[in-house]
């Protein structure tokens, strides 16, 4: 099965070797997203809900440079540093999701790597070609 790479131009991509999103078949997998603008800076330092915002128009851009959309998303993973923001995400993640339904974890952590980052996103989607079994 062809293996796709999908890159968001983040400069660690290389120098770590990993994709924004990877494709194998109908299956695309959205690693850890983090709310990081074009300019490499964190956005919406202490506001959850443009974290979140950011965080998901980074996912949708990898899955439009796959061939698919947010419609095509089966799971999302909200990971937090404050759990008590987890309202906040949320609210967020209806705009996006809230007709489209896909399964959620959410979970709290002790920090990532930068620490102004308050919120990352996973999400897996499987897109539609067409094609039966």
């Amino acid at each position: 099965m062809q293996r796709q790479l999908i890159s968001t131009g983040n400069p660690l991509e290389k120098v770590i070797g990993f994709s924004r999103a990877v494709r194998v078949g109908q299956f695309v997998s959205v690693g850890g997203t983090a709310p990081v603008g074009t300019d490499g800076k964190t956005v919406g330092v202490g506001n959850p809900e443009a974290q979140t915002r950011r965080c998901i128009e980074i996912i949708k851009d990898a899955l439009e440079k796959a061939g698919g959309s947010l419609n095509d998303v089966i799971r999302t993973r909200m990971i937090l540093t404050r759990i008590e923001d987890w309202e906040a995400v949320v609210k967020v993640r209806a705009e996006y999701f809230g007709d489209i339904r896909p399964v959620d974890t959410i979970m709290q952590v002790t920090r990532f790597v930068n620490p102004e980052w308050l919120v990352e996103i996973e999400a897996d989607a499987i897109i539609d070609t067409g094609e039966t079994d």
